[in-house]
């Protein structure tokens, strides 16, 4: 083990080293930055400005540790005693490549994460904004709107997910955690993007497996779009409004559009203490789920909304839950390196037809500051509650967390 530590730093180290003067700072093409610039950055965008000149390697990373003061309790006054102190930090390590003009490699690999001791690889893609590898200017006129992802990584159904931490990515989050129901899962998948003129649509397909194997009788898909409207209507003014659509079929034995984080959640030893405590996933085994989410900055003011809505899949057991979620910032200062803002967040529905009522709902709110482009802070108080007759008899009747986090991270 300790041998497979050296050599695995070693290889880091000889990474970094080849790469530190021309692949740190390359600018790569059709590319979201890893710092404030990406903020509110959503599908990239067909706009380009870095001419192609020979392949070229960025690589970067995520840093990100918290300090936690939370209480919690129940109606049985059953849950652990919380302490005040630092979470495990937690550490990307990510790596673009222009490889030809219009086509590029991303790959995140998580060093540390509260889920998993050991590093691995997160997932990845290949981005393809042109064909110019195949003939220069070939299919010109299509590829000016159109972009087309394929690998293992995230799938783009609804907004939410371009907002999430992302295990030590946590820049773009206005907050420390994510939504109750966190839509994000990293699986083999091929989607096509077409933008233009502030329209967009999206239309993909994935085996919906977080895990591949062959495995007999777990021959599953799941097809997922989305159709929006986002532009900048004037200096002050962007509006976007999109809605996405994810449907899997009976063919697959799990459905792991919100299981698919191997990160872990962010507040840390809450509830059962699992390393997922604090969200939910309805655990169905396929589903059809619909998200709305509207976005609107006029000036500093900012709003961002998810309405979201599943349905399990077996009609016969029936069941569905529905969530909503707004959040409000007003981002301040010469370069709006300040926020201030707050989030709520509620799911309500039922697991079958047959079951009780679930509710829970969680109420952020807090503030930023990027204290360079790469490194930034937040702090916020949090208060998460459950309520619900499903709920009666176990650990999570008139179960709440709350108190107070305070998060830095680095991001280049």
């Amino acid at each position: 083990m300790k041998t497979k530590i050296i050599n695995s730093l070693l290889v880091v180290a000889l990474i970094l080293g080849v790469t530190s003067v021309s692949a740190q700072r390359a600018d790569m093409q059709y590319y979201r930055k890893n710092d404030k610039n990406g903020i509110n950055v959503f599908e990239t965008s067909k706009d380009n400005d870095v001419p192609f000149d020979g392949m070229k390697v960025r690589v970067g990373g995520d840093f990100n540790l918290q300090f936690q003061g939370l209480t919690q309790t129940n109606s049985g006054d059953s849950l652990a005693e919380l302490s005040n102190n630092f979470n495990l930090p937690s550490a990307n390590l990510n790596m673009d490549v222009q490889l030809y003009d219009g086509l590029r490699l991303h790959m995140r690999t998580y060093l540390s994460s509260r889920h998993h001791t050991e590093a691995y690889v997160k997932g990845g893609y290949l981005q393809i904004d042109k064909l110019d590898f195949i003939q220069p200017g070939f299919l010109s006129g299509v590829m000016q709107y159109t972009t087309i992802k394929v690998g293992m990584d995230d799938i783009n159904y609804g907004d939410a997910h371009f907002r999430r931490s992302d295990n030590a990515n946590t820049i773009f989050n206005p907050f420390v955690g994510n939504y109750i129901m966190d839509a994000f899962t990293t699986e083999p998948f091929a989607e096509v993007t077409v933008q233009h003129s502030g329209f967009l649509g999206v239309i993909g397909m994935t085996n919906g497996r977080l895990n591949q194997s062959p495995t007999p009788g777990d021959d599953g898909f799941v097809l997922y779009g989305k159709l929006g409207y986002d532009n900048q209507l004037s200096d002050d003014l962007r509006l976007r409004l999109t809605g996405s659509v994810y449907s899997s079929n009976d063919k697959g034995t799990r459905d792991y559009l919100y299981a698919g984080d191997r990160s872990g959640a962010n507040y840390f030893k809450v509830l059962d203490g699992g390393d997922f405590a604090g969200r939910f996933n309805p655990g169905y085994a396929y589903q059809t789920a619909v998200q709305i989410n509207p976005f609107v900055k006029y000036k500093g003011v900012e709003f961002f909304g998810v309405l979201e809505f599943i349905n399990n899949g077996d009609s016969d057991a029936g069941g569905g839950f529905t969530q909503v979620g707004a959040e409000a910032l007003y981002r301040f200062g010469g370069t709006e390196q300040f926020y201030v803002g707050g989030r709520y967040n509620q799911i309500t529905g039922k697991q079958t037809d047959a079951s009780q009522d679930i509710d829970i709902n969680r109420f952020n709110v807090g503030g930023g500051w990027f204290l360079t482009e790469n490194v930034m802070t937040k702090l916020e108080y949090v208060n998460q509650a459950y309520d619900g007759k499903a709920y009666e008899g176990t650990l999570y009747q008139g179960a709440e967390f709350k108190g107070i986090m305070l998060e830095a991270t680095i991001a280049f």
